[in-house]
């Protein structure tokens, strides 16, 4: 694995459940077609496997 990762925020939160919305602004997504770069750790995996269907991996 690598030391960081890109996400891409590609969905909108608006409908989600309250805890998908926190865990996409925990990982630093704000807005459609935001991307972060963030360690990349088991946690963070977790978090972007809760909120797949909203977000994309652009880099690894």
């Amino acid at each position: 694995m690598a030391d960081t990762i890109k996400i891409k925020q590609v969905r909108s939160t608006n409908g989600c459940k309250k805890d998908q919305v926190r865990t996409v602004h925990a990982l630093g997504l704000k807005k459609i077609n935001h991307t972060r770069e963030i360690s990349d750790n088991e946690s963070v995996r977790g978090m972007i496997f809760k909120v797949k269907h909203l977000v994309e991996i652009v880099e690894e």
